[in-house]
């Protein structure tokens, strides 16, 4: 029977890191090679996308930029876009903010089955319950309501189904406040909504900022809401103006591109911006100590 040979301690400190950097390597080109792709395809023409794909534009086109930029259509799916994105972002972590402060501050009766009711609608996501939610908004509209093709019935639907996990989230941040700055605060003559605005809101800023970065990119790159509830042309996203434009032009590859690539830059940006926030909020917790 062999000897076992022990590996050099150089070797037993790198090899762990090494691994973890080839495969943070490998995930990182998983994600940017594709966008990459995209961006190079944008100022690429068609025949040059067929007959080589990978390669860097040399010189660039950019007359599928312009084609996109001139294009009314565009910048009235991306107002829309914005509208629902700041919309839906506000009401939820307005909504989430107060019912996570209620959930976890104060004592009523039948708390725990509202608690394990928003804990239920974490197990039914949206492509499940988008067909129940469409009969719902039929039958608004048939009570004088209108849901169907409105931009406030995409923000609606989106809040409720953002409602849940960003309620659980907060309730955490809002418990891990400690119970004597209540009670000196109450003490010294605070109200419950006097207590939440002045003293619990800034010190859950963070945990506010993450939940709101999240939601706004969700409701960004929502397709599948919109699909369901809008009609008209003049009300459609950037995401379901993208998948009717590839659907239009789908032998156009270089303007499908175009037109993609244009419409994810937002959120790429808004992401770096917003990349802190999220991670911060997330991960820091409400309060030290």
């Amino acid at each position: 029977m062999g000897k076992y040979i022990t590996p050099p301690r150089w070797m037993r400190k790198t090899m762990p890191r090494a691994i973890t950097y080839i495969f943070l390597t490998c995930a990182t080109i998983m994600i940017f090679v594709p966008i990459v792709i995209l961006m190079f395809g944008s100022v690429k023409t068609t025949g040059q996308m067929y007959s080589h794909p990978y390669a860097v534009p040399n010189p660039p086109d950019w007359s599928n930029i312009r084609h996109i930029l001139n294009t009314p259509s565009f910048w009235n799916m991306l107002k829309n876009s914005l509208i629902v994105m700041v919309a839906t972002t506000s009401g939820t972590v307005a909504i989430c903010a107060l019912a996570a402060f209620v959930f976890a501050r104060m004592q009523f009766n039948g708390k725990n089955f509202f608690l394990n009711l928003f804990t239920v609608g974490l197990m039914f996501p949206i492509n499940v319950a988008i067909l129940p939610v469409y009969f719902v908004l039929r039958q608004m509209e048939q009570i004088g309501i209108p849901m169907i093709d409105k931009l406030w019935g995409v923000i609606l639907v989106q809040i409720a189904f953002q409602l849940s996990g960003n309620i659980m989230i907060l309730r955490g941040f809002f418990t891990a406040v400690p119970m004597d700055l209540q009670d000196a605060a109450y003490m010294d003559g605070c109200t419950n909504f006097d207590f939440f605005r002045r003293i619990m809101l800034p010190l859950v800023k963070p945990s506010l900022s993450a939940v709101g970065a999240l939601v706004m990119i969700a409701s960004w790159n929502d397709l599948l809401v919109p699909l369901v509830v809008l009609n008209s042309n003049n009300l459609w996203t950037l995401p379901l103006g993208t998948m009717q434009f590839q659907g239009q032009y789908g032998q156009d590859l270089a303007l499908v591109s175009a037109f993609v690539a244009l419409s994810a830059i937002p959120t790429i940006i808004f992401y770096f911006f917003a990349e802190r926030q999220i991670i911060s909020g997330l991960t820091a917790g409400a309060v030290k100590g």
